[in-house]
């Protein structure tokens, strides 16, 4: 076995979460007294957090609150209740996370989440979801002092899974996950179906992209019987 950790994204990798996070948000803005954003807007604004989220929506140009780190934290009060109340309402499994997750555990290699959503709505998402048995570790967005794209939460993963970053695999939907990967010296595939901020996902220094969760199981067999393994 040539990986021993599977280091997968949450949101645009695992589950289509932007339903659920598009009416926490608008529930925020429309709580504030401003005007709601599409569907799209906002999931050009996931990636790096909550709080980014919070704040990208405030500065939209259509929205324009203020965005201060008073204002921000104030409206992440907000959002946070309002998502609390939908988190994992409409989220969906992409199709072949199950068959991925299931060919990745045949292969013996342990699982575990690296997201920069907060632990908070991590866990309960997974659990309403069906997903938390598959995973032997979980690391939130404010688990370590510092989000993904910095190699932090990987690492951190890595010695939560036991096995060094040459070990493992990491598989998400954003430079987010790029950059952190190649930052801790993890192996990378990037899934083409979710959110990125907007950018081309062809973009990404990552070392293949793959249809879905099987699909990167099948490219992580396939390496193991190239290097013996």
């Amino acid at each position: 076995m040539m990986f021993k950790a599977i280091l997968i994204d949450l949101d645009g990798t695992l589950l289509d979460t932007i339903p659920d996070l598009a009416a926490g948000a608008n529930g925020m803005l429309n709580e504030l007294g401003a005007p709601t954003l599409p569907l799209e807007t906002i999931t050009a604004f996931v990636g790096k957090g909550t709080e980014r989220l919070v704040r990208r929506c405030l500065e939209d140009e259509r929205v324009q609150l203020p965005a201060d780190a008073q204002s921000v934290k104030q409206a992440l009060e907000i959002f946070n209740r309002h998502y609390h109340a939908v988190n994992g309402r409409e989220a969906a499994l992409y199709p072949g996370v199950l068959e991925g997750l299931q060919a990745f555990r045949d292969q013996g290699a342990r699982l575990a989440v690296v997201t920069n959503k907060p632990v908070e709505f991590t866990l309960p998402l997974l659990e309403s979801t069906g997903l938390a048995p598959w995973f032997d570790a979980v690391v939130g967005g404010d688990t370590c002092e510092r989000k993904k794209p910095d190699p932090m939460p990987m690492l951190h993963a890595c010695a939560q899974m036991q096995c060094s970053p040459e070990q493992a695999l990491a598989i998400g939907d954003s430079v987010n996950d790029a950059l952190a990967a190649r930052a801790a010296g993890i192996a990378v595939l990037a899934v083409p179906y979710g959110y990125n901020e907007g950018l081309d996902i062809r973009s990404l220094d990552v070392d293949g992209i793959v249809a879905g969760i099987d699909e990167a199981a099948a490219w992580a067999q396939q390496q193991s019987r190239r290097t013996g393994t």
